[in-house]
């Protein structure tokens, strides 16, 4: 679930509670074969039968949201699978070739675990909701203090703590079902701040790149020392922030952070390369040739800025995948792919031609850790 989708969802749930509605979170907790999302996927349905996003291309909700109404009425939380294959007796004629496993859970005031996880989610906070989807019981386990719920058996309850603190300490943590030792699912959904952007420079080709980054759930930070260009009409919804010693100095950019540099002026992309690098963040990106970056690089070298051959193998430059962009907003495409790629563990490149599936588990598990974990 992109974190766009969870202020979505989050509005509309608190909509409801609002008005007294009834409401169900349906997620996707299982993907055999191809199927249009993933793991973690969630969809609000309300009572009297509105939906909030989407769990497939269209074809999946209608069923769905009958049979979150059903748990509705109960009270229960329901697993179902869907075959979304093109046996249109057997199955639901889709024709993706894969099927899913839908989990819905109708949100009860008395529900500890879920309503910590949504709580979670309205504050930004790292971390993980427990399901097993063959057992009763769920657990909330935050990144730091005490889990929320306990399964009935201690061994499962043990082993899904792990796991979610496992998780949690991935650079870019993702839902997964995996098995306990017992052979029991555990559904293990995540979540986290936004990703963070940092855009050093408020020049026109920043506008596309703050506004698609923003769109796609990213925390937008924009810093330039030029008040005419850092205005809330400019770049709506970014946080904006002067360029200068102070203001830099007051500005720590985190272990989630992701910092392109992009102004377009020697002296001022070397003070900012400078403290991107000198930073926490375990991404830096510098817009232009590689020449330019080695000549900051060199400038920096000259006036005493000595840098950790493990800092330098954070920078990223040129910045961006290979599409052949020329246009500020074609720009702003490949840098978000890239900062796609490299955040989920993928190496980027077409799809044709390659042999593995489009969404690998395998590829999000093995994406490093970020320092110091969550």
């Amino acid at each position: 679930m992109t974190a766009a989708e969870t202020r979505f969802l989050l509005d509309a749930l608190r909509r409801a509670r609002t008005q007294g509605l009834g409401a169900a979170f349906a997620t996707v907790v299982g993907v055999q074969g191809s199927a249009y999302r993933r793991e973690g996927t969630r969809m609000l349905v309300l009572e009297g039968g509105a939906q909030v996003c989407m769990l497939s291309g269209g074809c999946l909700e209608a069923e769905v949201v009958e049979v979150a109404l059903a748990a509705l009425r109960t009270g229960e939380r329901v697993l179902t699978h869907y075959d979304l294959s093109e046996d249109a007796t057997w199955g639901l004629g889709i024709g993706c070739g894969g099927s899913v496993d839908v989990l819905v859970e109708p949100v009860r005031a008395d529900d500890a675990p879920l309503n910590a996880w949504i709580a979670a989610l309205e504050a930004g906070e790292t971390a993980a909701l427990v399901t097993p989807l063959t057992a009763p019981g769920q657990v909330f386990v935050p990144a730091s203090g005490d889990p929320v719920g306990t399964l009935p058996d201690p061994a499962l309850h043990a082993h899904a703590v792990h796991l979610a603190r496992e998780r949690l300490a991935l650079r870019e943590p993702r839902a997964a079902t995996l098995p306990a030792p017992d052979g029991t699912p555990l559904f293990v959904d995540v979540t986290g701040p936004p990703p963070q952007l940092v855009l050093y420079g408020a020049g026109h080709d920043a506008l596309p790149l703050a506004a698609q980054a923003h769109a796609l759930g990213y925390d937008v930070h924009v810093i330039d020392p030029r008040p005419a260009y850092l205005t809330p009409a400019r770049f709506p919804g970014a946080a904006l922030h002067a360029l200068d010693a102070d203001a830099l100095h007051a500005f720590t950019p985190g272990g989630r952070a992701h910092l392109i540099v992009m102004n377009h002026h020697l002296d001022r992309d070397r003070l900012c390369l400078a403290h991107a690098l000198h930073s926490d963040a375990p991404y830096v990106g510098v817009l232009g040739p590689r020449s330019r970056a080695e000549t900051l690089l060199e400038d920096l070298r000259r006036e005493g800025v000595s840098f950790t051959p493990a800092q330098l193998a954070r920078l990223r430059a040129p910045v961006g995948l290979k599409l052949g962009a020329e246009a500020p907003e074609e720009v702003a495409l490949s840098i978000l792919g890239e900062l796609m790629a490299w955040r989920r563990g993928y190496p980027g490149g077409f799809l044709t031609g390659h042999p593995g599936r489009i969404h690998d588990a395998e590829t999000h598990a093995a994406a490093p850790p970020l320092p110091g974990g969550p």
